[in-house]
C-alpha cells in the first residue's frame, strides 16, 4: 500500500483577501517562493483559469498541475501529478480576518510507489513547518515591497 494523506492547515496573510488571492496563483507565487517558476504548455492570459495546465521543478520534482475550480479572492483549488512519486489536490480557501486574511492550505495527496509513501509521511510529519515557511516567506516579501 503507498498511503493517501489529507493535510491541512492555516497561515495568516497581511493583506485583504482580494490582494491575498493572488499570492496562491501560479504567476502570483514567484513573488514568494523561492524556486517557483511555472511554465504553461499553452497561452494562459489567466492563469488562474479553470483547465490551465502548467509545470513547475520546485523542489527538484517535476510536477504537472491543472486548476480545477476558483473563486477570485476566496478559493482557488489544484489537481498535481509528480510521476512516480504522488498524486493529489491543493486547495487554498481564503477568508477575511479584520485587515488580514485567514488561509487555509489542504493537501490530499496519494503516494503512488512505496518509496513515495515513505516521503508522503515525511512530509505530513513536516506540514506545520512547510506552512509556516510560506507565511514566513509572504511576510518577508510584503515587507520588502513597502
Amino acid at each position: 500500500m503507498t498511503g493517501a494523506q489529507r493535510l491541512a492547515g492555516r497561515i495568516q496573510v497581511a493583506l485583504p483577501p482580494g490582494e491575498a488571492f493572488r499570492l496562491f496563483t501560479p504567476r502570483g507565487e514567484q513573488d514568494w517562493a523561492h524556486g517557483w517558476h511555472p511554465r504553461f504548455p499553452a497561452p494562459a492570459p489567466d492563469d488562474t483559469e479553470p483547465g490551465t495546465v502548467f509545470e513547475t521543478s520546485a523542489h527538484g520534482q517535476h510536477t504537472i498541475w491543472l486548476v480545477t475550480s476558483r473563486q477570485p479572492g476566496r478559493h482557488i483549488s489544484y489537481a498535481r501529478v509528480t510521476p512516480g512519486d504522488h498524486a493529489g489536490t491543493v486547495t487554498i480557501t481564503i477568508s477575511a480576518a479584520g485587515q488580514h486574511s485567514e488561509v487555509e492550505v489542504t493537501y490530499q495527496l496519494t503516494a503512488l510507489t512505496g518509496p513515495a509513501g515513505h516521503k508522503l509521511r515525511e512530509f505530513a510529519g513536516r506540514y506545520p513547518a512547510y506552512l509556516q515557511s510560506w507565511q514566513d516567506a509572504i511576510t518577508a516579501w510584503l515587507r520588502r515591497r513597502q
